[in-house]
């Protein structure tokens, strides 16, 4: 499939004419650079230009006497959209994807592909600018033509070697010498101006606040890692990417908004990712030949393509076989050696062992649930609205889905999480990607009101007792109270004391509706909230915390730290948390232990990463944290603070929240971004208080079926975007004790008063 630009916006710049993102709402284009590429538009190629290479407009770039370049109308000019559509492969993506087709099948050499090997490798690029720089200078003309020798060898080396594999230029009998004649030229062909990236948030595209972060650049670029501290604005931002390699930007509202710039060396072998790479986690520094480097780039493909998002069948196994570029990489291991990827598609299937299988997607737990599942499947589209996602209720008894919620009568955006009320009567949902909240009736889904609240609201509960609404204002600065119903607005606290800008995302209350805790994205701490008083403590966490919770007792509150791939536990009275044997007011839990960032995670051993929601479950026995990176679940013991195992999810593994399972115990539902799946964990299956044997136990596919109940057309995304869990009846302490008549009715003794309280 050829790449296909868009007519005003061409994504592949020279020099100091800008790439430019727009932010938007819609699925694919998250941050759109106007260059499709398998139905994802989050990616830019841009080419620093070098004296004596072609400018934009084709004329030669001269040298000038102090060796600056000067600033010729050409390099403000476009690379062409063939040239992008060359450069990354899409002209040959037919050919050249899908080459590897799982165990035991044999894998085609680089020259048996059918394909211009010379193309496939970008050496047709490499070999003109050669040219042109021997040509433009007279000085140059011996190391060029000796370049352009070895190019031709090193095609004829490299053509038995497999489609899959990394290759050492640097033990190739070529290599050593072709890699010399390259640096030498550089001598020649002096490197230009920065290219600048703009990033474009428009009202009319995206209803939202955003704002942009880098992910990862390459080693000695300027102002990375990138992080604007005024928070997330509308209008328009830019930034100067000053060396060749790889850059990857999300959204700090909405972390899994990403896009990615890949600023080539028009005089190496492939496209380049830098020799080492920067990594806004836990300030890593690493070979850009890395295990990290390479999972981020392989989600970063599987998240903004929705062509490669999970799609399960309910009752028949499916091939899944996510799609990445096909292009030739460069990059570079620890010892500073080059390695060019040739296929990155063949290599991922490789690293990844893809193709997988996806097992049937429904699949009952041996015991029912009890009442009803919310899932908000954020990335559902309907036809008739422009903007995306609803609300699915699953019958936890009989699994069927019963009921979606897309609210096209309010073009209803991205709803993202939701709570009830004490007698169920409300839905009350969230517009993430807006400014407003909503309530529902919970049997009809019709919509009742919705709230102004602020800037991007992400999360909602109520307060045990008053029934009183908290909202976080992700985009901004504030938790508000809204009025029982869903409106108005009563009451609004500051999280920041200090009045730096926060962002709080998923906060949680204590079970007596007196404390709030919120994770601040922007200040990798957490803001512990009196709610009558608005008194606010501020309390250290990891990087980039998401989500937050605590146990039932509000003795200690736990974050997840999105890229600090950690979990931070915080005691809200005394010391509370566990550290081998003593209690401790805060600590650390790794979810890295088992992981080296070059070298990938240990085989067998648990492993988390980007996590974002982890709920304690109402008897205290098990916190659960879903991992984006790992496609994992962390369970941990809330009573030694350590992960005792981690259990399989699906791509983009968001959401969990906990709901009580028929006869005693607790189901934890987890939600899936980008498949359209939930599992059912069971954190004890045998009720014996040892989470050892905490296992998925069940799965269900959340596509609409001839018996549910919608209030309009599903197009696309069937199922997709699960994000916010809601269990009906609530079970946490402070909740469960709330429930009456045939509510509670459905729960055991223990499952009404979870830790015992008497009340």
């Amino acid at each position: 499939m050829a790449a296909v630009p868009a007519a005003a916006q061409q994504p592949v710049g020279a020099g100091p004419l800008p790439v430019t993102f727009h932010i938007k709402d819609d699925n694919g284009k998250w941050f759109d650079s106007g260059l499709n590429l398998f139905g994802g538009q989050s990616l830019a190629v841009a080419e620093l230009p070098r004296v004596g290479t072609s400018a934009a407009d084709g004329s030669i770039i001269p040298s000038v006497p102090d060796g600056a370049l000067p600033g010729l109308p050409g390099l403000a000019g476009l690379v062409s959209p063939q040239k992008a559509t060359s450069l990354t492969n899409m002209d040959q993506a037919e050919g050249l994807t899908g080459l590897v087709k799982g165990a035991g099948q044999q894998i085609p050499a680089l020259g048996q592909t059918g394909q211009n090997l010379a193309q496939m490798l970008n050496l047709d690029s490499t070999l003109k600018t050669v040219k042109e720089i021997g040509v433009s200078n007279p000085q140059a003309l011996p190391s060029a033509l000796k370049a352009e020798r070895l190019l031709g060898s090193f095609t004829q080396q490299v053509a038995g070697l497999p489609v899959d594999a990394p290759i050492n230029l640097n033990q190739l009998p070529v290599g050593v010498d072709l890699q010399g004649a390259l640096n030498e030229l550089q001598k020649f062909a002096v490197k230009g101006p920065p290219v600048t990236v703009k990033f474009v948030v428009d009202p009319k595209e995206s209803e939202g606040l955003r704002n942009p972060m880098g992910l990862i650049a390459p080693e000695g670029a300027q102002g990375f890692p990138f992080m604007d501290a005024k928070g997330a604005f509308f209008g328009e931002k830019q930034i100067q990417l000053t060396e060749p390699g790889l850059y990857a930007f999300a959204d700090m509202v909405s972390p899994y908004m990403l896009g990615a710039v890949v600023v080539d060396d028009p005089l190496t072998i492939g496209l380049d990712f830098g020799k080492r790479s920067q990594i806004n986690s836990r300030e890593l520094n690493v070979p850009s030949h890395s295990d990290i480097v390479n999972r981020l780039v392989n989600a970063f493909f599987n998240i903004t393509n929705p062509n490669n998002w999970q799609k399960f069948d309910p009752k028949n196994p499916v091939s899944w076989n996510p799609t990445q570029a096909p292009a030739p990489i460069l990059q570079y291991d620890e010892a500073g050696n080059p390695i060019l990827i040739p296929i990155l598609d063949a290599y991922f299937d490789s690293k990844f062992k893809y193709p997988k299988t996806l097992n049937p997607g429904d699949k009952a737990p041996p015991v029912p649930g009890v009442g009803e599942v919310w899932l908000d499947t954020e990335m559902e589209e309907f036809g008739e609205k422009d903007k995306v996602g609803s609300a699915t209720r699953i019958n936890a008894e009989n699994w069927n889905i019963e009921r979606k919620i897309g609210a096209p009568g309010i073009n209803m955006n991205n709803p993202h999480n939701m709570w009830t009320d004490k007698d169920y009567k409300f839905l009350y949902q969230s517009e993430w990607f807006d400014d407003e909240i909503n309530a529902f009736d919970r049997e009809t889904g019709k919509h009742i009101v919705n709230t102004q609240v602020g800037h991007n609201p992400a999360h909602i509960m109520t307060k045990p007792g008053t029934d009183q609404l908290i909202v976080g204002l992700n985009a901004g600065n504030e938790i508000v109270e809204v009025a029982p119903g869903g409106g108005p607005v009563t009451k609004r606290i500051n999280v920041s004391p200090s009045g730096e800008i926060r962002h709080p995302h998923a906060h949680w209350l204590s079970y007596d509706g007196k404390t709030a805790i919120t994770p601040n994205v922007m200040t990798d701490n957490a803001s512990i909230i009196d709610l009558d008083s608005g008194a606010v403590k501020t309390e250290k966490t990891g990087q980039f915390p998401i989500a937050t919770s605590m146990t039932s007792d509000a003795s200690k509150a736990y974050t997840a730290d999105f890229t600090g791939q950690s979990i931070t536990c915080v005691s809200l009275k005394e010391n509370a948390c566990a550290d081998n044997g003593k209690l401790v007011h805060s600590k650390t839990i790794d979810l890295w232990e088992n992981y080296s960032p070059i070298a990938g995670p240990a085989e067998g051993k648990p492993f988390g990463g980007l996590s974002i929601q982890l709920p304690v479950s109402p008897d205290d026995k098990a916190l659960v944290a879903a991992n984006v990176l790992s496609q994992t679940v962390s369970v941990v013991d809330p009573k030694t603070d350590k992960v005792v195992k981690d259990l399989p999810c699906s791509a983009g593994c968001h959401g969990i929240n906990f709901g009580a399972k028929k006869g005693g115990g607790y189901y934890a539902y987890v939600s899936n971004k980008f498949a359209n799946v939930m599992q059912i964990i069971d954190v004890d299956p045998n009720m014996d208080g040892n989470i050892a044997d905490a296992a998925v136990v069940g799965t269900k596919t959340l596509d609409a079926t001839p018996d549910t109940k919608v209030d309009g057309t599903i197009t696309g995304a069937s199922g997709m975007g699960g994000q916010g869990v809601l269990p009906i009846p609530l079970v946490y302490n402070g909740w469960a004790q709330q429930n009456t008549g045939k509510w509670a009715e459905m729960l055991t003794p223990q499952q009404r008063d979870p830790i015992g309280t008497g009340k």
